[in-house]
């Protein structure tokens, strides 16, 4: 396991790459200082999102959980930049309740990569369990574009 922490505007995130995927984004930083051909364009890829957020995430990716976490994963993936679902839709697509979607969603391993942040309440912005809460989901919404939705 290698692990590469690396500065974004929302804070210190480590990158880690197991079996040359990437398998989880956290914020904080460990000290990750390990160099990997994946890492490293990980970290070029965050830094060209934060620069624009059209940039898009080509990475091989390992998603570490039950084939319904992978699905839900699938699902966020899937959302444009500057878009966004409730977790009542991607449920509906599921067939699965929406609190199951808002679980799968707090549990999402590679937040930003995997866009968990465009996943909305029906009436309110739901959760976010990256650093800073639900400011930073907001904070990445905005710089998508999807800031017309907060007002």
């Amino acid at each position: 396991m290698r692990r590469l922490t690396v500065q974004t505007p929302t804070g210190d995130v480590t990158l880690t790459e197991e079996g040359d995927a990437i398998t989880r984004v956290e914020w904080g930083g460990r000290g990750g200082h390990d160099h990997s051909t994946v890492l490293d364009r990980a970290a070029q890829q965050l830094a060209a999102y934060f620069e624009d957020s059209t940039n898009k995430f080509d990475l091989p990716l390992k998603v570490e959980g039950s084939a319904f976490q992978q699905a839900v994963c699938d699902a966020m993936r899937a959302i444009p930049v500057g878009h966004t679902l409730t977790y009542g839709d991607i449920a509906r697509d599921l067939s699965v309740p929406p609190q199951a979607v808002g679980q799968a969603c707090g549990g999402n391993p590679i937040p930003i990569i995997i866009p968990c942040h465009r996943v909305l309440g029906a009436t309110s912005l739901g959760g976010f369990s990256g650093a800073g809460g639900v400011e930073t989901k907001v904070t990445l919404l905005r710089h998508e574009g999807a800031a017309g939705l907060l007002i």
